[in-house]
């Protein structure tokens, strides 16, 4: 499969954990002038249209476009028809009219911001909504019959304890949907909580609760009908997310917008971050991958999925004894974070908790 990733980088409000490329923007000026932008660039892989399986819009937060933007992005892509369509949306800043457009413009999957349904948690990340506004968003994209709805949390979210994730996990049940991504609360650099932990005002969940959360969640979302398919990744009926796989999988997809990353035609691209750079010229770098750089994200990437790795299918594709090209994996098996099960090179439990520890092997 071919995706394309469509970056809106607009946020009503900064969240205070995230390090995505995004800022709050000065006016609606800006928005449009970057949509004229966003819609030359996404021209310009014209000719890879009709190959294009899936599209997703991240952010940022592409529903706090109004309706006019939003019209004027969908429209820069409706010669494509994929079989996913993704939009990821905040639950404050969705509207009936927005859900709308969404099914007149063929977007059959939606991303929901929820991360926790702890008001108090949800105010110490900064987030804008309540819990009623996901209950109001799901209730109308189903009575709308978009199909497939999937929500991000988030746990080991300082101050969080189990009685709260364990509340976030029955609300789940409550909404009915298809498909949760589960994060783990990471202290990235360029974020408020970074800087609050340079002033000692931060301290992360210590490990062995993170553990105990992630063993959790795992165990509810697959007492609730959940396939756990991916690290951070659990659906009901098959419903993957379409257009992750293609990451995961090393398929190619094109990235359009303010800092977006591509992998197109054996080339890693790499956007401008900062908006003026952008508008005049969105590439920053083109990359040729080399032989080590794809089997390399072959592995880490197809690690992260359930299911593992086909050790046979990666031998031949890169014309390598795996065991032998990296002899500390018999040493992780050892460990007990990898095992293997028909045919696939794959993650344990225990591995799951400390993939990292694995994926060093492979850098």
């Amino acid at each position: 499969m071919k995706g394309l990733y469509v970056h809106i980088p607009f946020c009503q409000y900064i969240c205070h954990y995230c390090d995505f490329v995004k800022r709050v923007p000065k006016n609606k000026d800006m928005i449009d002038e970057y949509l004229l932008a966003l819609k030359k660039e996404i021209m310009s892989y014209k000719d890879h249209f009709k190959t294009i399986e899936t599209i997703y819009i991240g952010g940022g937060t592409p529903s706090m476009l109004d309706l006019d933007q939003l019209t004027m992005l969908f429209e820069m892509l409706k010669d494509i028809n994929p079989l996913e369509y993704t939009i990821e949306v905040n639950p404050e800043s969705y509207t009936h009219d927005k859900g709308l457009l969404f099914k007149r413009y063929g977007i059959n999957r939606v991303s929901l911001g929820v991360q926790t349904f702890n008001q108090d948690l949800l105010h110490y990340l900064n987030r804008g909504h309540t819990n009623e506004h996901v209950f109001h968003v799901v209730d109308d994209l189903k009575r709308l019959e978009i199909p497939y709805i999937s929500i991000d949390l988030i746990y080991a979210i300082p101050g969080q304890t189990i009685s709260d994730l364990e509340h976030d996990l029955e609300q789940i049940k409550k909404l009915d949907i298809t498909h949760v991504s589960c994060y783990t609360l990471i202290l990235e650099e360029k974020t408020y909580f970074y800087h609050q932990y340079l002033r000692g005002n931060f301290k992360e969940v210590n490990q062995d609760l993170e553990a105990t959360m992630y063993e959790l969640v795992t165990k509810s979302l697959k007492a609730q009908g959940f396939e756990h398919y991916e690290i951070s990744n659990y659906a009901k009926h098959k419903h993957y997310s379409k257009h992750n796989m293609i990451y995961w999988s090393l398929g190619e997809y094109i990235g359009v917008g303010l800092g977006a990353h591509g992998f197109i035609d054996g080339y890693r691209t790499y956007n401008e971050r900062a908006l003026a750079k952008y508008l005049v010229n969105p590439l920053k770098e083109k990359t040729l991958q080399t032989h080590n750089d794809l089997l390399q994200d072959d592995l880490i990437f197809g690690l992260r999925k359930i299911e593992g790795v086909h050790i046979q299918s990666i031998e031949e594709k890169y014309h390598l004894d795996l065991f032998h090209t990296y002899d500390k994996l018999k040493e992780k098996m050892d460990l007990g974070l990898l095992e293997i099960k028909d045919g696939y090179l794959r993650l344990t439990d225990k591995g799951l908790l400390l993939g990292n520890q694995v994926f060093m092997v492979f850098i």
